[in-house]
């Protein structure tokens, strides 16, 4: 009866009917035939090579020794006869101060020698002639003594002889006296000569070493005042075949970085060089900016090519650690979660929180491994050695070519890579 009147139904509605239809058999399409996945898991094979544990940190580049080349007078710029980049070698005059001034000093200082050496010459024909008159004195006071002891001389002439002996003896004296304060008066002038030629010297600022100049800062005309400071002139980098990066290298990895440790770094110049230095030196003073501390570390650099310059910006990698030959895997396999209705049901019940792995000399990691049915992978225990940047060491839990769960593929849209669950914190 009931399918009777459902027919008879169907054949006076025939165009519901065969929408119902429609609707009925894609539920039951939908149902019996499962939908496509939207995404995929990528995989990476294990693989042996090198690992290498990278301490990454910026810096500029600097000279080996950097000398600024100043004036110790005050004056004008007459000259200056090399500019940037300009090789020197130690000893070129790089510029010149206007000298008039310094010039009429060195006269008037040689003219005040001559005029000291002058009055030490009368000094000296003082003394011979105060020397030769203190002999006569003497002379005529034995002769006048001899006298008065026979009874020819008074006792006033013997008087008078005395006080002429001493009246020479006191400009002998007087005369030797002149002879040293015209000697002190010559090496006084000499002195101020050599102050004066000094200065003059100073007029031709010369370059202290080889080198080649990096930075000028005087023209001719400008004017010189170095009356509280020395002023700077020039900067010669002494040696830039030997240069030194000056990297900040944060407080959490700096208890990494070690004395000839190998470095890696680039310059935005270069994009497709990397060059290769060493660490140098750490220094143990602190720098904080914006609450962030960081140490300096300087990186000894061999600019033979002279491609470098300074004030570059270097991308450094200071390799702490490294393991050759050894079995590994990339490094976001160690962070990967497949989605939760593709692990094990045991899986689930288990943390998610990361392993404390300071807590343990032997560190172990959970990875997903690749298995028949591309949407069940299979979870794994390693115990892993060395964390690098791009790869981590595997001590043991896994075999070579293996293939290892690194992320997840949108297959709706090719460029979007998902994030996998352990990031996302959705496990």
């Amino acid at each position: 009866m009931i399918i009777t009147r459902s027919l008879a139904w169907i054949r006076l509605h025939p165009v519901v009917s065969g929408l119902i239809a429609l609707i009925v058999i894609a539920i039951l399409y939908k149902v019996i035939v499962p939908s496509a996945q939207t995404y995929e898991y990528v995989t990476e094979p294990v693989t042996r090579g090198e690992v290498a544990r990278i301490v990454s940190a910026s810096g500029k580049l600097r000279a080996l020794n950097t000398i600024n080349v100043g004036s110790e007078i005050s004056g004008q710029v007459t000259d200056v006869y090399v500019d940037f980049n300009s090789p020197v070698a130690a000893g070129q005059v790089l510029a010149r101060i206007d000298p008039t001034r310094i010039q009429a000093r060195v006269t008037q200082a040689r003219a005040q020698v001559a005029s000291a050496r002058a009055t030490l010459a009368q000094a000296e024909a003082s003394i011979i002639r105060a020397q030769t008159d203190f002999e006569v004195q003497s002379r005529e006071f034995e002769r006048q003594k001899q006298l008065a002891d026979k009874g020819f001389v008074s006792k006033a002439g013997i008087d008078q002889a005395r006080n002429a002996l001493a009246n020479a003896r006191a400009s002998l004296s007087t005369a030797k006296a002149q002879e040293q304060s015209g000697r002190a008066g010559i090496a006084q002038s000499e002195a101020e000569l050599s102050s004066a030629q000094l200065d003059l010297n100073r007029t031709r600022i010369t370059a202290p070493t080889s080198g080649v100049v990096i930075n000028k800062l005087v023209e001719p005309g400008t004017t010189v005042a170095a009356s509280f400071q020395t002023p700077n002139l020039f900067e010669i980098a002494a040696d830039t075949s030997r240069m030194q990066v000056e990297a900040s290298v944060d407080e959490a990895d700096i208890g990494q970085v070690r004395v000839d440790q190998l470095v890696r770094f680039t310059v935005d110049s270069y994009p497709d060089d990397t060059f290769v230095a060493k660490v140098g030196q750490i220094r143990k003073s602190a720098t904080e900016e914006q609450n962030v501390v960081s140490y300096l570390v300087i990186l000894d650099v061999d600019n033979k090519e002279g491609k470098l310059l300074t004030g570059m910006t270097a991308n450094v990698e200071i390799v702490t650690g490294t393991r050759a030959n050894v079995l590994r895997i990339p490094a976001p396999a160690i962070r990967f979660r497949p989605r939760k209705g593709d692990r094990p049901e045991e899986d689930k019940k288990e943390s998610a929180k990361p392993e404390d792995k300071k807590s343990k000399k032997t560190r172990t990691a959970q990875i997903w491994l690749a298995g028949d049915d591309a949407y069940k992978p299979a979870r794994r225990t390693v115990t892993i050695g060395l964390a690098g940047e791009d790869f981590v060491e595997i001590l043991k839990g896994v075999k070579e070519k293996e293939k290892v769960l690194v992320r997840s593929k949108n297959l709706e849209n090719e460029d979007d890579e998902e994030e996998d669950e352990f990031a996302r914190g959705n496990t």
